[in-house]
């Protein structure tokens, strides 16, 4: 089967391997000192990630009332504050609380009722968690309060919602307008870490595993979650390839914590990454029984089929989901050194990718014509080799199963480790000392 992945093949050999290990090097030493200050700028500052002790439980939630008013209410071990702000495109609200642990049951917030369409709860950041209602239509918030737990009944935070106009809830939307969501911190690796023991500079992979916190990601037909099959994942792989002492590997997030799209990028930028791979497992909206298989994505402005589109699509609501307000694109910087790095990225991109489909082959199901390409927000950092591997469809019986098998895990990990020693060895090769002429006898 013929691969649709975008652009030319990469040059073989040496050239290959050098700008697998020396792209981001000779971007940096191009681009301009503004340019990559204005990147770098982007990330700021940011907590550590850390695991925040909960302070309260929610036990139960459940919807009441119709579409002219319609109550939220969510039962609670203990009192608990909160703040609640409003985002348009799509119309949202945001409930957002201290650290919170969530003991729904596992439907709550598929179905909703009246003004809420349906919404949605979990982390959000470290000592964060929130809530999101997806409402039909604009609304205002007519009353908000927790009452105290009463003999045997529990602690209740409680929203009014009644119908609204756009006018007033886009005013609502400007005065509840929060600060930019924070990004998780960079790591920052001991200089040791990036050096082999003959004192080379390691390649450094940053591992995307996609999802987490509030952003659940897919569901699979009996409820596995994409976030954890994604995370337990990365985790056997970073195993695998720091155990072989060739690599600096990075992840874009540790926990169950949600980090949004372009930040995962930055930070990929951030580590000087020499490759970045976003790590999922989606699902489809039609062909359900037939669209199985793992599948591995590069970037292109145009997608290459209809399913890499909608994939497309389901990956890049992410931010969206987590009820993060979306801006404009940043404005794109003229210049012709970014415009030949992100030419120069995107074919060592689609070599990788050829090489990860070629040991994904020997190793596990693939879906057909598994090079695809689409406009993943992920894959953006210009001077990074990015790809985004679906490892199958939660949305597949049979995919799902085996996404949760720890024997299929290993051997799957295993191919990718080994298409990145493939992908690397160029420059290894070329790391390694010249070997002394033989004496002419």
């Amino acid at each position: 089967m013929s691969d649709t992945g975008p652009g030319p093949e990469p040059t073989a050999g040496p050239r290959a391997g050098q700008g697998a290990g020396t792209l981001a090097v000779w971007l940096r030493r191009a681009l301009s000192v503004a340019v990559i200050a204005a990147a770098l700028l982007q990330v700021g500052p940011a907590p550590v990630e850390a695991a925040s002790p909960p302070v309260a439980a929610a036990t139960d939630a459940r919807i009441a009332g119709d579409d002219v008013r319609t109550r939220f209410i969510l039962d609670l071990d203990a009192p608990v504050t909160f703040t609640v702000s409003k985002l348009a495109d799509p119309y949202r609200l945001i409930i957002d609380l201290p650290s919170m642990d969530f003991r729904l049951p596992p439907l709550a917030g598929r179905e909703g009722r009246g003004l809420i369409k349906a919404w949605r709860y979990g982390s959000f950041a470290p000592g964060k968690s929130r809530i999101v209602l997806d409402v039909r239509e604009p609304v205002d918030l007519d009353k908000s309060f927790v009452l105290p737990a009463v003999e045997d009944q529990p602690a209740r935070l409680v929203l009014d919602l009644v119908k609204s106009n756009h006018a007033a809830f886009m005013a609502a939307v400007e005065a509840t307008r929060q600060a930019p969501v924070p990004m998780p911190a960079i790591p920052s690796a001991p200089k040791g870490d990036r050096l082999d023991s003959g004192g080379k500079t390691k390649p450094v992979i940053v591992l995307d595993p996609g999802h987490g916190g509030i952003d659940t990601g897919a569901v699979g037909v009996h409820g596995t979650l994409e976030k954890a099959v994604v995370m337990d994942f990365t985790s056997v792989l970073r195993r695998k390839l720091e155990a072989s002492g060739r690599y600096s590997v990075h992840l874009t997030r540790e926990t169950d914590i949600f980090v949004p799209l372009r930040k995962r990028a930055l930070m990929a930028r951030g580590l000087k990454a020499d490759l970045f791979i976003s790590i999922h497992a989606d699902s489809v909206r039609s062909g359900k029984d037939v669209v199985r298989g793992a599948t591995v994505y590069t970037l292109s402005d145009k997608a290459s089929d209809d399913v890499a589109a909608q994939i497309a699509e389901s990956e890049n609501l992410s931010d969206v989901i987590a009820g993060v307000e979306l801006s404009e694109e940043p404005a794109e910087v003229t210049d012709i050194l970014i415009d030949l790095a992100r030419r120069e990225t995107k074919v060592f991109s689609i070599h990788f990718a050829r090489t990860l489909v070629e040991e994904l082959r020997s190793a596990v199901r693939l879906i057909n014509n598994p090079h695809r390409s689409a406009g993943f927000v992920v894959l953006k950092a210009h001077d990074v080799p990015s790809v985004l591997i679906e490892l199958g469809y939660l949305s597949n019986e049979h995919d799902e199963k085996l996404l949760i098998s720890e024997e299929w895990r290993e051997r799957t990990a295993t191919a990718v480790a080994e298409a990145i020693d493939t992908f690397f060895q160029p420059r290894f090769a070329m790391d390694k000392p010249p070997v002394a002429a033989a004496t002419a006898q």
